[in-house]
């Protein structure tokens, strides 16, 4: 083995691969739900649905494009900050039809995936100021994607799980990581 060592390049591709994986993986995911269902499972009392987590996949993907092409166009812009609650409200995600959501977002990571896909090594170092990250290279931007969609995913499967509790053969997890703080998921990673 002459280069054990993992190269930036690697890892943005691992990272360019996971952003289009966990796309179809929403669309495995989605495929035998009905509309209803879309429309009428949320995440607890309050939460969301799971067509208003389709709609700001969506949304989000179009938005983390644009910032990741503010990036390359300009030297270190400040990106733009968006209230995603107000957004579900203002653009209706309720109101919206789980196919046409999702064939939405599927396009927009397609182009999406395109961009990453073509950045050379030099444009793959452009930085911006993220309005809650501060400076934010164009690796975590492409990171930032696939982390966001694993975030929803596991949302969607848990309201998918809470609709039929202990149904499979699979027990519930006892040793659930949901209520470590970063310190401790950090010191957990490092064992």
């Amino acid at each position: 083995m002459d280069n054990p060592t993992t190269t930036m390049t690697q890892i943005r591709k691992r990272a360019v691969w996971h952003m289009n994986t966990t796309c179809d993986i929403l669309g495995h995911i989605l495929k035998n739900l009905s509309e209803e269902q879309a429309h009428e499972l949320h995440d607890g009392p309050e939460g969301w649905s799971i067509i208003e987590i389709v709609c700001h996949l969506r949304d989000f993907d179009v938005i983390f494009y644009n910032r990741a092409k503010m990036m390359l166009e300009e030297d270190h812009p400040q990106l733009p900050g968006f209230d995603h609650e107000a957004m579900a409200i203002e653009n209706n995600y309720q109101g919206e039809e789980l196919a046409y959501a999702y064939y939405d977002l599927k396009k927009s990571r397609e182009t999406f995936f395109e961009f990453f896909k073509s950045l050379t090594d030099e444009q793959w170092e452009r930085t911006g100021v993220h309005p809650e990250r501060e400076s934010f290279t164009m690796t975590d931007a492409v990171q930032q994607v696939g982390l966001h969609d694993l975030d929803h995913l596991e949302q969607i499967t848990r309201i998918l799980e809470e609709e039929h509790p202990e149904s499979g053969i699979i027990p519930d997890d006892e040793d659930d990581h949901d209520d470590l703080d970063a310190s401790e998921l950090d010191n957990l990673l490092d064992d």
